[in-house]
């Protein structure tokens, strides 16, 4: 029997988006997944679109926070009741392409491989596509994952079995980045990546990826509190994530015009 994924999905107020993101995984052509829908406090129609999927699904659970705590305790939540030998994560807002999970766990089964992701697209907040394919690493090291988030957590995947449950520090934003840390450095290897796109994320007007400020803040974050760093080191590294994140890291960034 092929391997139970368990896919946790947090959602705060996502009635616009929702029912695309999770008929992107009901369209999946790996079939033995769980999805785990926890509900952070919504205010808009979110948990009655949830409850109306439920209805067809089984393999679809709903948790609730009764106030909104944020995205790393509503995901932590969803781990916690998983029951898959794999975790994989998706966003209220973003999309899976339909062979995403197949293509996956064959080449995590073929290649050996603990933590894997893959390369992804860009779609604006009405689903257009922006063009713009984020090129996965073959190999991701610690190290090098350390220097800047090389993981779109919509792509990532680990293996439960092999490295336990897995879970996010309670941080404003960005613990998607110190899970995987934390994941690629108990697993002792490099993460690996699959080159082909498998998934599209919604770039919105509030999302990281519009606002450097804000990604500039929450980065110093994860250096000074998520992994514990001394001002001093939390500082360097923010050097290194600038030289990387605008000299390296954008050659990963290819038009999708050219190709």
């Amino acid at each position: 029997m092929k391997p139970l994924v368990s896919i946790i999905t947090p959602m705060f107020n996502s009635e616009a988006y929702i029912s695309e993101t999770v008929n992107s995984i009901i369209n999946q052509t790996y079939k033995n997944w769980e999805l785990l829908l926890i509900d952070d406090g919504s205010t808009d129609n979110t948990i009655e679109i949830a409850n109306q999927i439920l209805l067809k699904f089984p393999n679809i659970k709903l948790l609730k926070n009764s106030i909104n705590l944020g995205a790393a305790i509503s995901r932590n939540k969803g781990i916690e009741a998983s029951n898959g030998k794999y975790i994989a994560f998706l966003d209220a807002d973003d999309i899976w392409k339909p062979k995403k999970l197949e293509t996956q766990i064959a080449f995590m089964q073929a290649e050996n491989c603990h933590v894997c992701f893959s390369s992804y697209e860009q779609i604006d907040e009405t689903g257009k596509p922006l063009n713009k394919l984020i090129k996965a690493l073959p190999k991701l090291s610690y190290q090098k994952h350390l220097k800047s988030n090389y993981i779109g957590n919509l792509t990532g995947m680990y293996n439960v079995e092999v490295l336990g449950k897995i879970k996010a520090p309670n941080l404003q934003k960005r613990q998607d980045w110190l899970l995987w840390l934390a994941a690629i450095k108990k697993s002792g290897k490099p993460a690996k990546g699959i080159q082909e796109s498998l998934a599209y994320y919604r770039v919105r007007k509030d999302s990281m990826s519009s606002n450097k400020i804000n990604l500039l803040k929450y980065n110093y974050l994860v250096y000074r509190k998520g992994l514990g760093f001394s001002t001093l080191k939390a500082v360097c590294y923010m050097l290194v994530f600038l030289y990387e994140h605008f000299f390296v890291k954008s050659k990963q960034v290819i038009s999708t015009n050219t190709i």
